[in-house]
């Protein structure tokens, strides 16, 4: 028996979506200016970055006592903002935090490339229950986000490489997610087929 609980769609969405756009909001507002703390000056960028962190534990610590659960992804997420905001302030070097992206999507392509070594989908333990679906119908999805995340982590090395800090910003908080989304909600549509429902247990 699951010892979670059932919350209210878009309070979820709230919590997992708002600490992004707040520190999308917050460097808007502070990309201009300069702040000097214990005589080191630091960017609105890195300022921003530092704010983001609290803000999502904050945000994990509500879901996760309005639910009793995080997704291993939440956790490893917070872990590599923390890290990573931590080495962006340590440096004074706003890279860390815009590398953390590469970092993420490229480590999800490997987990997922190294259960499709091994003839398995990582992707099918994590979401099996979520969302029923053949093995063959996973091996196809888990092959597809794994070209996907790979993609999405060398899109976020041109980036932060070749444009300025405001495009990255804005690419990254909208651009990477709006275009995930949109893979996803297409592979789950070109999908349907291996979908396990009642009708295909009955046919089996």
């Amino acid at each position: 028996m699951s010892d979670e609980k059932s919350i209210n769609p878009i309070t979820k969405q709230v919590l997992e979506l708002g600490p992004t756009v707040l520190f999308f909001l917050i460097y808007l507002k502070i990309k201009e200016d300069t702040f000097v703390i214990a005589g080191i000056e630091y960017s609105g960028f890195i300022i921003a970055a530092l704010v983001f962190v609290p803000i999502l534990l904050f945000a994990m610590g509500v879901l996760w006592h309005l639910t009793g659960k995080l997704s291993r992804m939440q956790v490893f997420t917070a872990f590599m903002v923390i890290f990573f905001g931590g080495l962006t302030a340590w440096f004074n070097d706003e890279r860390f935090f815009k590398m953390k992206t590469t970092i993420v999507y490229g480590l999800f392509a490997a987990l997922l490339g190294i259960g499709l070594l091994r003839g398995q989908s990582y992707l099918a333990y994590v979401m099996n229950e979520m969302m029923p679906m053949k093995d063959e119908g996973w091996m196809i999805l888990t092959r597809r986000l794994c070209a996907a995340f790979a993609l999405l982590a060398i899109a976020n090395e041109v980036v932060w490489r070749t444009m300025s800090t405001d495009a990255w910003v804005k690419i990254e908080t909208f651009g990477f997610p709006v275009a995930l989304m949109a893979f996803l909600m297409w592979q789950f549509t070109a999908l349907q087929s291996y979908l396990i429902t009642d009708e295909t247990e009955g046919d089996a």
